[in-house]
């Protein structure tokens, strides 16, 4: 559309402040309703979904250990955005259209409260999902410090409602994180980083059909979406004034199918200081960051003595990653950071020494492994999906961890792309990938190695909840599962996958 760069102000979600709060807990009350929002200057108001009329919605600001209370409401209306495909499983014309329910991405949390894709429900809890149990849903926050993201997660439309703008920031903060003397206040600034491809009216563009369209069905999934152009905080190419100090960045990944890998054009380092999931053991000095759809980083750069430069964050991560086509113009811009603003007062702020103290969990600790495969299959109507150990969303449960037990899952990557496999519930690390032979293994069901074990990305060390599973690598993960029991899923976080049975329910059992 040749929109201009750097013509909006980036947006900073408001922080929302909760209906009640003593000191045994806090409530809030967030409405999800249908409203209007300018993406760019240069064209009409978007439609757009969002979290107490903000797309994204509020920042939700909590303190670890702190018991929250929080009532999630559909006030949508009847009618979808996008068109929806009625063969995905739960999506089909026996479930009311605009079902929503939300995911605290990356929560320590009861099942009841965790968003199981089942658990939908419509405007006024009119109508819910079989597996739907309160209305009010409770967050313990047993995490540290940490950026994580609410979103919605109803079975068979997740893509849609995502897209359309159901997604926000939610902080957990500690005493460490206070201590570290990190920029805070207006000098710490979360970035939702996501793909759009807007029509000429304005109005969000979402296909109906893939590249090789299906006749027969009137709408129909397609393999991944990827937009045009990049929004972030829900604008076009937006410009950050800047004071020439150091600021902290949240950065997240919340696009549908798009890998971002970020770098300033400077060529200056980003120090890297929190993964997914919280602090690194210490920052990092990094040229580049990968972020796959739904991981999150923070980061600090230092804009010192940059008076009236102009720092372009550029992309230059292929779609779909890491085989597809080298981004655009467009997609290879992501924001514009302008050091204009004088120096309000002198930057005490540091880039700390050490942070957090990262134990790694022991392998010898594990009671179970798990062999998973990551498989590419045809439907009847010749459409590409993709399954988690070969078996369908409404398969028997086939992962049953123990309350408190250590276990090692090797995710076999059978695939062509590189997928962001997702648990709920817990914090894993990554103990290594290896090359192994994918045609071996297709015939006899063996795992050949043909490399040695690459240990995890120094981006990587450190607490995650979402992992690349890359093209012909067994990605191996250990983790403790707990504190709590009960139904939980794990998934594919390309939306496209997670919607089209790339998404499997697991049960942690006492």
């Amino acid at each position: 559309m040749g929109l201009s760069k750097f013509v909006d102000e980036l947006p900073i979600p408001p922080v929302l402040q909760p209906r009640w709060k003593n000191k045994f807990y806090t409530y809030y009350e967030v409405n999800m309703t249908e409203f209007k929002q300018s993406l760019h200057k240069e064209l009409n108001d978007t439609t757009v979904w969002g979290y107490e009329g903000s797309y994204p919605g509020p920042t939700i600001e909590v303190n670890s250990g702190e018991i929250v209370f929080i009532k999630w409401m559909n006030d949508l209306p009847d009618k979808h955005l996008f068109p929806i495909d009625y063969t995905v499983h739960g999506a089909g014309m026996e479930v009311p259209e605009v079902r929503t329910v939300v995911h605290l991405h990356g929560a320590c949390v009861e099942w009841e409260s965790d968003g199981y894709p089942e658990t939908w429900f419509t405007k006024g809890f009119q109508q819910v999902g079989p597996y739907f149990r309160k209305q009010i849903y409770r967050y313990d926050n047993c995490n540290s410090a940490c950026t994580l993201w609410y979103h919605d997660h109803a079975l068979g439309i997740t893509r849609l409602n995502i897209y359309a703008g159901l997604a926000g920031f939610y902080f957990i903060r500690d005493q460490r994180e206070r201590l570290l003397n990190l920029p805070c206040g207006k000098y710490e600034i979360p970035l939702m980083l996501q793909d759009k491809s807007l029509n000429k009216d304005g109005s969000l563009f979402y296909p109906k059909q893939p590249d090789s369209p299906v006749p027969e069905l009137e709408t129909s999934i397609i393999p991944e979406f990827f937009g045009n152009t990049i929004v972030v905080n829900g604008k076009v190419h937006p410009f950050l004034k800047v004071e020439p100090r150091k600021y902290r960045f949240r950065l997240l990944n919340g696009s549908n199918s798009r890998f971002f890998r970020i770098k300033l054009d400077s060529g200056q380092l980003l120090y890297q200081i929190a993964t997914d999931s919280g602090f690194m053991e210490y920052p990092i000095g990094v040229k580049e960051i990968l972020l796959a759809p739904a991981e999150r980083a923070e980061i600090i750069i230092d804009f010192t003595n940059l008076e009236d430069k102009h720092i372009i964050m550029i992309n230059d991560a292929p779609a779909p990653f890491p085989t597809g086509a080298p981004p655009d113009e467009n997609t290879g811009t992501v924001m514009q950071f302008a050091v204009t603003l004088p120096l309000s007062s002198v930057d005490t702020s540091v880039i700390p020494a050490n942070m957090a103290p990262f134990p790694q969990i022991n392998e010898q600790l594990s009671s179970k492994s798990r062999y998973l495969t990551l498989n590419d299959n045809r439907d009847q109507y010749g459409r590409e999906f993709m399954l988690l150990d070969n078996k369908e969303w409404g398969a028997p449960i086939s992962e049953n961890p123990k309350l408190g037990s250590t276990e090692i899952w090797y995710l076999i990557n059978l695939t062509g792309d590189s997928h962001p496999i997702h648990l709920h519930l817990i914090d894993f690390q990554i103990i290594d990938r290896r090359n192994f032979d994918v045609d071996k293994y297709n015939k006899e069901g063996v795992i050949h190695y043909t490399s040695p074990a690459i240990p995890p990305e120094p981006q990587e060390r450190g607490l995650k909840d979402t992992v690349r599973a890359n093209p012909e690598q067994v990605t191996r993960i250990i983790m403790k599962f707990g504190p709590f029991t009960g139904l939980y899923v794990w998934h594919c976080h390309i939306l496209e996958h997670e919607d089209y049975e790339m998404m499997r329910p697991y049960i942690i059992v006492r």
